[in-house]
């Protein structure tokens, strides 16, 4: 079981990260064919068109996958001195509907969990999966109707946030470069000073600038580099202020020659929350063993690996 202090810096992160990676990332084979390097660069607004008909969260497009995810933490002190901590390693499973994903830690700072501990997890889990099952042979027409809706306007608010996007950001093309064996095509992401965006994400945006790096023959996100510019303030400055400085990067790799999922999230963050404690660490958190995950993978409960 995670500590409390585990779990409020995990939070912190994933407040921090998800006001990123939702703002952000939503700008988001086998051999290839490689076009000439000295080639001219594509036309930007037809490009930007198809790279904009792909766009999804790291959120959706996991949705459907099992994966593994290690997790490495760096403490840094007012110094600058920085203190690595050993990993922790856990596994990753689609959550039933309406609920956050599945997680199941196999080691934790370094040390593998128990064969107890990860069994009353995992009969955990079944219970849930059974009485979801039970519960679901009485869902009504009604209730239904009632999550139609809310994937209805899930969908709209996604779309004006991709909105957002191009609203706040200046999107330069500004050369080619090769990624992980694809050619990608550059750009950097400028806030414009005046834009006016429609969400909170949009307005969290302009204290942000970024570079982005696009597979030029699937036009998806291959890599994000964010930086802040200036301090951020999340609940009215009340939760936390995110400094100037702070940097995230994002990396996506084509799994089984199908699917653009998160590699590698590196970050190093300076916050200050609840207007009293003073936050600052590093980190690395790294994506694999893909597999899609189906019912016989939730049957089997066991380190995921990638389907052949």
């Amino acid at each position: 079981m995670r500590t409390s202090s585990s779990r409020t810096r995990s939070g912190r992160l994933a407040l921090l990260a998800a006001a990123v990676l939702t703002a952000l990332l939503s700008l988001s084979a086998a051999a290839q064919d490689r076009p000439p390097t000295e080639a001219p660069l594509p036309a930007p607004e037809p490009f930007l068109k198809e790279v904009r008909a792909r766009l999804e969260t790291d959120a959706a497009r996991r949705f459907g996958y099992s994966y593994r995810e290690t997790q490495r933490r760096t403490s840094i002190d007012r110094n600058g001195r920085r203190r690595e901590e050993p990993a922790t390693i856990l596994e990753s499973y689609p959550g039933l509907p309406g609920e956050e994903r599945w997680e199941r830690v196999v080691q934790r700072k370094g040390k593998p969990v128990s064969e107890a501990e990860l069994r009353e997890k995992d009969d955990d889990r079944r219970r849930k999966a059974e009485r979801y099952a039970r519960e679901l042979t009485q869902v009504s027409a009604a209730d239904r109707a009632k999550a139609a809706r809310q994937a209805d306007q899930d969908r709209r608010e996604r779309a004006v946030l991709v909105d957002d996007v191009f609203v706040v950001y200046a999107v330069d093309m500004v050369g080619r470069e090769r990624i992980e064996g694809h050619d990608t095509i550059a750009f950097t992401l400028t806030p414009r000073p005046q834009a006016k965006p429609r969400t909170r994400d949009g307005r969290m945006m302009k204290s942000f600038r970024g570079r982005a790096w696009v597979s030029e023959t699937d036009f998806e996100l291959a890599r994000l580099d964010v930086e802040a510019i200036e301090t951020v303030s999340i609940g009215l400055g009340l939760l936390a202020r995110v400094h100037k400085g702070t940097s995230l990067s994002f990396t996506r790799r084509k799994v089984n020659g199908e699917a653009w999922l998160p590699a590698r999230v590196q970050y190093e963050v300076s916050a200050r929350f609840l207007l009293l404690k003073r936050f600052r660490e590093g980190g690395v958190t790294e994506f694999s063993d893909y597999r899609k995950f189906t019912v016989d993978t939730a049957a089997d409960i066991q380190s995921p690996r990638e389907t052949p």
